[in-house]
């Protein structure tokens, strides 16, 4: 293409070297690095969104079966043999959850009770989130609590060594002005573990036996819901439709998704929401190619009315300024492109900004490149380029230049 082939030479010629080259110069750098930018502040927000929904998985089960009214239901009304037939389940497991008060030494602080079966591990595998002590709620007839990092921050509790929590969960029907004391169930539990997962989670969530939690809240028999681990490449619409089946009109069933629909649909608008704020730090930085453009359609007036003699019309001046300033952005786009790319995959794999310490999550800076992220990024840009460019050529060179 003849247009493009005079922007190459404008743009790359070693004949000219003038301060119109050295502003070209400067605007691929200015394009590079917000371009660069967006990628890596994408990437970033990916590996943040990875961590937080790794570390929430570890209460919400690939599926969750709870009934459609009321808190709790009755074990036996579920037919596990067929559940346990299901293609596709892995394992099941029970448990009840209800609000209790903590009390350590004085300091009480309000929290959710799970009490979960002996099959919970089998579900939610906890090992990897303990920082503390062992995933174990009961060792015969012992029972222990497992409670969040954070809740024992707020508790006080600096060792596991004579932490003994006391639960308080208030007696259902009953409630006696005289005597407040009357209207809770008390039980003083051992500290058995300290785990780190979501903030959420670690503030409000305590892990115990089903066999405590039923005592505790006078529901022998009963569970708030059914947790299922679904196989490996398991279909899922397939599996939750027979267990659904399975299970009745009582029940609902929710995926992990479902679960927190509103904690993920929170993190996809942040994430557009960064890419829009860095879409518009690069439109702002794209504006120094709409100076080196004008700069260049100033300097080269004789080279224009010298093709304008030889034939050409306004049409393929434009079309040779409008590629100048498509080259300088592409060029730019490509070096932003390699760097940001680069970047993100050298601290995916390699860590080399490390977190503060103290952390039990991670020991470097979560990033996750993700192809979607690049093209969207080289897409956006391109519409960018191509309105900046075809803008400020267009205004530049009228008629009167040709002549």
């Amino acid at each position: 293409m003849l247009s493009l082939f005079f922007a190459r030479r404008y743009f790359f010629s070693s004949a000219s070297r003038s301060v119109i080259n050295l502003i070209s110069g400067l605007s691929v750098v200015a394009v590079a690095v917000p371009v660069a930018a967006m990628i890596i502040l994408l990437s970033v927000f990916n590996g943040f969104e990875t961590l937080v929904r790794q570390n929430a998985s570890a209460f919400d089960a690939d599926l969750t079966l709870s009934p459609a009214e009321g808190q709790s239901f009755d074990i036996a009304a579920l037919d596990t043999t067929a559940l346990a037939r299901v293609p596709g389940v892995a394992a099941f497991s029970f448990f009840f959850e209800q609000s209790v008060l903590l009390e350590y030494r004085g300091r009480q602080a309000a929290a959710t009770l799970r009490g979960v079966d002996d099959r919970y591990t089998d579900i939610l595998p906890l090992d990897g989130h303990l920082t503390a002590g062992f995933p174990v709620v009961r060792i015969g007839d012992l029972e222990r609590l497992l409670i969040g990092q954070s809740l024992s921050y707020a508790l006080g509790i600096r060792s596991l060594a004579d932490a003994d929590i006391s639960l308080y969960a208030l007696r259902r029907g009953s409630f006696s002005s005289l005597l407040p004391v009357a209207n809770y169930s008390r039980r003083c539990v051992p500290l058995g573990g300290v785990f780190a997962a979501d903030l959420e989670s670690e503030r409000s969530c305590v892990l115990a036996s089903l066999r405590l939690a039923q005592e505790l809240f006078s529901s022998p028999g009963r569970a708030s819901a059914l947790a299922f681990r679904l196989e490996p490449g398991a279909d899922l619409s397939r599996v939750r439709e027979q267990v659904a089946r399975i299970a009745g009109e009582g029940f609902r069933l929710r995926s992990q998704a479902e679960m927190r629909a509103s904690f993920y649909r929170i993190m996809t608008y942040e994430k557009w929401g960064i890419f829009f704020i860095a879409l518009l730090v690069l439109v702002v930085a794209s504006f120094s190619v709409v100076g080196a453009l004008a700069m260049s359609v100033v300097d080269k007036r004789r080279d224009m009315r010298t093709l304008a003699a030889l034939g050409a019309d306004r049409s393929f001046v434009r079309a040779v300024f409008r590629a100048e300033g498509l080259l300088i952005c592409s060029v730019g786009a490509v070096a932003g492109l390699l760097v940001g790319v680069g970047a993100s995959l050298a601290q995916q794999h390699f860590g080399f900004i490390r977190m503060p310490a103290g952390t039990f999550l991670t020991d470097s800076y979560p990033v996750e490149f993700r192809f979607s992220d690049l093209v969207a990024v080289a897409v956006a840009f391109a519409v960018v380029a191509f309105a900046l460019s075809g803008i400020t050529v267009r205004s530049m060179i009228k008629k009167n230049l040709l002549s």
